[in-house]
């Protein structure tokens, strides 16, 4: 842990260096999941030229590495100056409200570069507790620094498994609730399936039996790159109670269109990656 500290007291433009180096092994020299990013661009941007596609693919693999090592290692030393420069929050109120008035607020988004500051902006922003549910890492290692990553500024980090838990505390301690909902669940839980990205994806539907049960307005977090280091993370109104008019997995559809968007304007920011297709 004592060198990644080391290394994360490195200015942002020194860790880009090394950044710059990955990005040339991931893209030029082991092709880094190569035919697993062609697949899924090439189901998700049919209308696109292969070279068009090449382009998303090589953006890919620069904002990978900036976001994946120098800007996450940066997370774990980074001051509450240099991160409100260079994350902005757009409508943090509106997350905040619910809570201050006794009721918890789900917040939805997806796995769009770069998720882990949004954890820590959203952590520093908000006048209000908020709790990111996470899946826990094999390595322990590895788990441990990206729990201290995440807490940096006091989030509450809540493992998949033991989330359940704590939603029994959610009436009498109302917080927000970050929900990475684009996760590929596994084959064993209980999952949907829809289009997404014109594929059939599994999701978790977690949010939405939440949502539903307790009366909970749901926000999504839209993910916008600036230039490189300075990124924009805008909440909206996702749904609101009551829902009892609500057709089943409407919260969840309208999460994934408001996902295709997002990704559509920026498509070099999704984990194109992550095989999250095979069901």
């Amino acid at each position: 842990m004592f060198f990644f500290r080391l290394l994360s007291r490195l200015p942002l433009p020194v860790l880009y260096l090394f950044s710059d180096l990955l990005y040339l092994i991931a893209r030029y020299v082991i092709s880094y999941r190569k035919n697993v990013i062609d697949e899924n661009l090439r189901y998700a941007f049919p209308d696109k030229t292969p070279e068009e596609r090449k382009k998303i693919r090589n953006k890919f693999y620069r904002n990978f590495t900036d976001a994946f090592f120098a800007e996450t290692i940066k997370m774990l030393t980074i001051s509450e100056k240099e991160l409100k420069q260079r994350f902005q929050v757009i409508n943090q109120h509106m997350v905040d409200d619910p809570v201050r008035n006794g009721k918890s607020s789900l917040m939805m988004a997806g796995h769009v570069f770069n998720w882990e500051m949004a954890i820590l902006g959203v952590a520093l922003n908000t006048e209000v507790t908020a709790e990111t549910v996470y899946l826990k890492l094999n390595n322990v290692f590895f788990n441990k620094l990206m729990l201290a990553i995440r807490t940096h500024f006091g989030g509450i980090m809540t493992e998949k498994s033991t989330f359940r838990r704590s939603m029994i505390t959610m009436r009498n301690t109302p917080r927000i609730v970050h929900l990475a909902a684009d996760q590929r669940p596994p084959v064993s839980d209980t999952r949907y399936t829809r289009e997404f990205m014109n594929r059939p994806a599994l999701f978790f539907e977690g949010g939405e039996i939440l949502a539903k049960k307790m009366d909970l307005p749901v926000f999504f977090g839209t993910m916008s790159k600036i230039k490189r280091g300075h990124y924009r993370f805008e909440f909206s109104p996702l749904a609101a109670p009551p829902y009892a008019d609500h057709a089943p997995h409407s919260i969840t559809d309208e999460f994934c269109r408001r996902l295709e968007d997002n990704i559509r304007a920026q498509p070099d920011l999704y984990l194109w990656s992550h095989k999250r297709w095979r069901i």
